[in-house]
């Protein structure tokens, strides 16, 4: 069944054609809608292969891969926000590990979800990459949250 304008009362971008880049970090670009399945437990993977970030000490660009996955609880977050958001880091200096805390925390905040992992992937500069992993879950699955740490480890 398809959604309901009713249904999609908190998204506004999706559809604008007069959309606005936002050159600093802006968690508000955020925007959720409603999960119509939350009897089921499924993962959503959102993948950004362009990420881009500053060096807090040297102001060079970092480029990187980030992934998220999460099972959703009621609410999800709409992808062209994410997009808009995930711009939104492009003149922000931060370490790479800071970049995937913030991004987790930040989605913990608009959607509650009951997991939620966020990988990045970063190019190498310097001759090192770095490639940090972050992960929450809420009781039910604390489990998952040490099983997809000891899994991500053994990848590398």
């Amino acid at each position: 069944m398809p959604r309901k304008k009713e249904e999609l009362g908190g998204v506004s971008l999706l559809g604008n054609q007069g959309t606005k880049y936002d050159y600093t970090y802006n968690p508000t670009i955020l925007e959720a809608f409603d999960n119509k399945h939350p009897e089921n437990e499924y993962i959503v993977r959102l993948d950004c292969p362009e990420f881009t970030s500053l060096c807090p000490v040297t102001g060079q660009p970092d480029f990187g891969h980030i992934i998220i996955n999460y099972i959703p609880r009621t609410r999800m977050v709409e992808s062209k926000s994410l997009k808009l958001y995930l711009f939104s880091f492009r003149n922000r200096g931060d370490f790479h590990e800071d970049c995937v805390n913030i991004i987790m925390k930040d989605l913990i905040k608009l959607m509650d979800p009951k997991y939620i992992e966020v990988i990045g992937l970063f190019n190498p500069r310097g001759g090192i990459a770095i490639k940090p992993f972050v992960n929450f879950g809420d009781s039910e699955h604390q489990e998952m949250v040490k099983s997809r740490q000891l899994a991500y480890f053994s990848m590398l």
